[in-house]
């Protein structure tokens, strides 16, 4: 199958079961066709995109407490599922972009989809559905951003994935600490694999980013309210940050980055 037409299937079916379907073999990219950049995605009606003020998400401490746990992991859940359709729209948007590049995107789709499976597991498990609340777009509304690939990796590797990186460990230690093993377990994985999305947008802003330092090449792709401290939870973890291959002063800028700065 011709990576074109599966990305097409991932963002714009109303099938959660195609979006989440991973592929049956290697896809090749011969014919990635002309740039394609929609501008949402297609949802089952139970997952349609609603306005963040209509979304209400309890806290990360709500994890101690069953009753509040399937509302965090529904939440969770629509997160990946975000990703995997954005990794899927820049296959779409950015065909004329390095076939490493494209090749990178198709693998990281695939984590994107087996983690939403993952998280929608964990969900059944607490006897509930994904669909059961209203989701948000928190990544769909910052695509009219991502003009090209180099501000793609920016926003979605260096940004969300690199938050994820401190939210990951958070979430996974509160569950944990509420009994929920297996939940924990999931999150792990899912930390294990972003430290290698991170790495992926590390690569690829060193290979872009000319004569500037990576850090100003990361500044100048992010678009407000996007800035480097978006990149980062409550508690920084800078370990995962080496694990991904970042260097020390990025590390080190990134940590001292405060949401009233200028980015």
């Amino acid at each position: 199958m011709e990576a074109r037409a599966f990305a097409l299937d991932v963002v714009t079916s109303d099938s959660l079961q195609t979006k989440l379907q991973a592929a049956a073999g290697p896809l090749s990219d011969v014919d990635p066709g002309p740039p394609l950049r929609l501008d949402a995605p297609g949802r089952p009606e139970r997952l349609t995109i609603r306005p963040a003020r209509q979304v209400k998400v309890p806290a990360v401490v709500g994890l101690a407490d069953p009753a509040q746990r399937p509302r965090i992991l529904h939440a969770l859940a629509n997160h990946e599922l975000q990703a995997a359709e954005l990794y899927a729209w820049a296959l779409l948007a950015f065909p004329g972009a390095p076939a490493e590049f494209r090749q990178d995107l198709i693998h990281i789709l695939d984590d994107e989809q087996r983690h939403t499976r993952m998280y929608i597991a964990r969900l059944r498990a607490h006897g509930a559905d994904f669909g059961d609340h209203p989701v948000s777009g928190y990544f769909w509304n910052k695509v009219p951003q991502l003009t090209t690939p180099l501000h793609f990796v920016c926003a979605m590797s260096l940004t969300f994935e690199n938050a994820n990186l401190d939210h990951t460990l958070e979430l996974a230690a509160a569950v944990g600490a509420a009994g929920d093993a297996k939940t924990a377990l999931v999150i792990e994985q899912v930390h294990r694999d972003e430290i290698e999305h991170v790495r992926f947008g590390w690569k690829w802003l060193q290979a872009w980013k000319g004569r500037r330092t990576p850090w100003q090449a990361f500044n100048e792709h992010l678009h407000w309210p996007l800035r480097p401290a978006k990149a980062k939870g409550k508690v920084f973890h800078a370990q995962g940050r080496r694990d991904a291959g970042l260097e020390e002063d990025f590390i080190r800028r990134l940590q001292a980055a405060t949401l009233d700065a200028e980015a």
